[in-house]
């Protein structure tokens, strides 16, 4: 089997040193020379020629940015032929399915999100998505989720859409909590001095905007502008916290007690398993803010 991974940063770099431990022939393609040879140790091919790589590829792994896939697509399509599967990593998922459809008539599409990083140690207990969108699609993914099964991921298969949906409270509520913040926190005058004193629900807030700011800008530009239902999401966050910020200035304890309530409430109803893990945090909170 022959796997080409097109683009060598982070993500790329990662899949191929991935998929060449499992036995895999791997080529790298990246148009920028000096990527390459930062990447001369790996036990892979290299090549700043996309159509070279995919030529003799059974599989295709497209590990750029959401904004170059129409590029890369375009650049490959003659290459591609029948047989062959174009896959993207993208964490999005309409859009850059429906851009690969467009361009690539020759082989099999499907759109796959990896929800994870390159700080990752392979897949295990990682979450993995599949995005097919007819049937041969579908029958490919069920083959790509046994041999992920084998590996122990969690793997998920659903719509481009459903995904997007997903993703815009997964990824894109998270980002936007960590970059407000990162910037509340930062124009704090004690900042330094408050993570010197910190607890564990500070310590968490904080890992969240320092996550967050410290990723890559166009990424996270990209998820907060194209993510379908996140305005929404993030208007109703913004409501939300009018109204608490409403009943903390009025100093009405009786209210936030009763508001609260409703929440541990509502969150018994929805997670079975919300009981056992809030004696968890619960016990870790009080052992360490005290």
């Amino acid at each position: 089997m022959r796997l080409a991974v097109i683009g060598a940063g982070k993500m790329g770099v990662w899949f191929a040193r991935f998929f060449q431990s499992k036995g895999y022939s791997v080529v790298l393609a990246d148009r920028k020379q000096e990527k390459l040879d930062a990447v001369k140790d790996l036990q892979v091919d290299l090549t700043a020629d996309f159509r070279q790589a995919v030529k003799d590829a059974d599989q295709i792994l497209l590990c750029v940015s959401i904004n170059a896939i129409e590029e890369v697509a375009k650049t490959i399509s003659p290459a591609i032929h029948e047989g062959q599967v174009v896959m993207d990593i993208a964490s999005i998922k309409e859009a850059p399915v429906k851009t690969m459809h467009e361009y690539i008539k020759g082989g099999l599409v499907l759109g796959t999100h990896p929800v994870f990083g390159p700080g990752s140690n392979g897949v295990k207990h990682k979450a993995y998505i599949l995005t097919p969108t007819n049937a041969k699609e579908q029958e490919f993914a069920e083959k790509f989720k046994q041999w992920l099964d084998e590996e122990e991921a969690h793997v998920f298969i659903m719509t481009p859409k459903k995904h997007d949906e997903l993703m815009s409270v997964v990824l894109g509520l998270p980002h936007f909590l960590g970059l407000v913040a990162c910037e509340t926190l930062l124009e704090q005058k004690d900042f330094p001095e408050t993570k010197k004193v910190a607890g564990t629900t500070y310590r968490m807030l904080f890992t969240l905007a320092e996550a967050t700011a410290l990723e890559t800008p166009d990424l996270y530009a990209s998820l907060q502008t194209n993510l379908p239902e996140l305005g929404k999401i993030e208007d109703l966050f913004m409501a939300k916290a009018q109204q608490w910020l409403s009943l903390i200035k009025k100093k009405d304890t009786q209210a936030i007690v009763e508001r609260m309530e409703q929440l541990r409430k509502k969150l018994k109803e929805t997670d079975r398993d919300f009981a056992k893990s809030y004696e968890v945090m619960y016990r870790m909170l009080e052992s360490t803010e005290k």
